[in-house]
């Protein structure tokens, strides 16, 4: 079935929604919000079994201004107040917009931090919130709670977490709303018919991808295309298919849904996470790794071709400081993330039994745990071949 086909038959879906989107130049649009509401709402309408969340930016761009400031912060301190501020009153104007419709619609705030992601069981707590919520009905609106989370503010965006939530709830779409039209072509002005239409895997993307218009963030933004990317990527190797759009154009989830072809679509990768176990889709996309262990050619050939555990033998180097029970990072001779993994050992037990056999672990430690650095079973593969 063609990709865009496939789309009409989702019931599931995220939509993401930018601040460029929902605050140019830092002003909450209430238009703009009911118009995407109404949008989401329609399709809902059209079938009993669908359900819809909404991820949406836009706290410090709510809030700023009601601080006495011009422009958004950059410092944290005032971007945390500003969120303060500005959370309620984005959840409130999503709350008003879906109870507006007819029949009225409830929702729900939801605020996450990636710690929340990182916790296997509050990453287990929120999907089950979630599920119950989508079982009722309810629309659950989401955000990141940049007003107690420093480094989600510094560093993160909510395109990353719009697939994390893709995963948590088994989406079968997800919809990014920008600025933008799509991903552009290299080089291209953003023109008519630039718009790349499919890309099938983040290699493919990054050859579109130019340091004109898609680099850029909005004023009121903290992504760029380049996040944008990454994250559709992501959520697609999950099972997700994804649509990177212009959230200005009327009824554009509907449209995307129904099969239109605009926007660029990212297919879902064939056995992503409905082929894949849930801890094993924690371990390798959701959670965020503590260290890294660089290995050797015949451990990443191991790990990567033949399903084997990580072997003390195979460690070349450590990096970081993190405890036993972590998650970490397998990087191959060429610099490359191959896969990730939970360890028993410490990072200083590692550095200590690092290219020993396991048979030695005991003389080095006076204990042994186990046998391997990071078993197979507590390994989720990045890469999938050393060819």
């Amino acid at each position: 079935m063609p990709v865009r086909d496939s789309l009409k038959q989702a019931r599931r879906i995220v939509v993401k929604v930018g601040s460029a989107v929902l605050a140019n130049g830092g002003v909450l649009d209430p238009a703009c919000i009911d118009r995407l509401a109404s949008d989401v709402g329609a399709w809902l309408d059209a079938h009993d079994a669908r359900r819809a969340i909404v991820v949406t930016s836009g706290a410090v761009a709510s809030g700023f201004r009601q601080l006495g400031l011009d422009r958004p912060p950059n410092r944290i301190a005032e971007k945390q107040a500003a969120a303060a501020v500005g959370q309620p009153r984005l959840m409130s104007q999503w709350g008003a917009a879906f109870g507006r419709q007819r029949p009225p619609r409830t929702t729900a705030q939801v605020l996450l931090t990636a710690d929340d992601i990182d916790h296997r069981l509050r990453f287990l707590n929120a999907r089950h919130t979630l599920e119950r919520l989508l079982a009722a009905g309810v629309v659950p609106v989401i955000n990141e709670n940049d007003s107690v989370s420093c480094s989600e503010i510094k560093l993160g965006d909510n395109d990353r977490l719009s697939a994390l939530v893709a995963s948590l709830v088994g989406a079968d779409a997800l919809v990014i709303l920008s600025s933008v039209a799509g991903l552009y072509r290299s080089g291209g002005a953003g023109g008519a018919g630039e718009v790349v239409a499919e890309v099938r895997s983040l290699k493919d993307g990054l050859k579109h991808l130019s340091a004109g218009r898609e680099g850029r963030t909005s004023a009121v933004g903290t992504g760029g295309m380049a996040t944008k990317l990454a994250a559709a990527c992501e959520a697609a190797a999950l099972g997700t298919t994804v649509v990177i759009a212009d959230g200005e154009q009327p009824g554009v989830v509907r449209r995307l849904l129904g099969g239109e072809g605009i926007g660029t679509v990212f297919p879902a990768v064939t056995g992503g996470s409905r082929a894949r176990a849930a801890r094993e889709r924690w371990i390798g996309f959701a959670a965020r790794p503590k260290g890294r262990l660089h290995i050797d050619t015949g451990a990443a050939r191991a790990v990567l071709d033949r399903g084997a555990s990580l072997l003390p033998s195979g460690v070349v180097r450590v990096d970081g400081s993190f405890g036993a029970g972590a998650l970490i990072e397998l990087i191959d001779p060429r610099g490359t993330s191959v896969a990730r993994g939970l360890t028993p050992y410490s990072s200083d037990e590692i550095a200590r039994i690092r290219g020993c056999r396991a048979s030695e672990i005991e003389s080095r430690l006076g204990y042994r745990y186990s046998d391997e650095i990071v078993h197979r079973n507590d390994l989720a593969l990045i890469a999938r071949s050393t060819e």
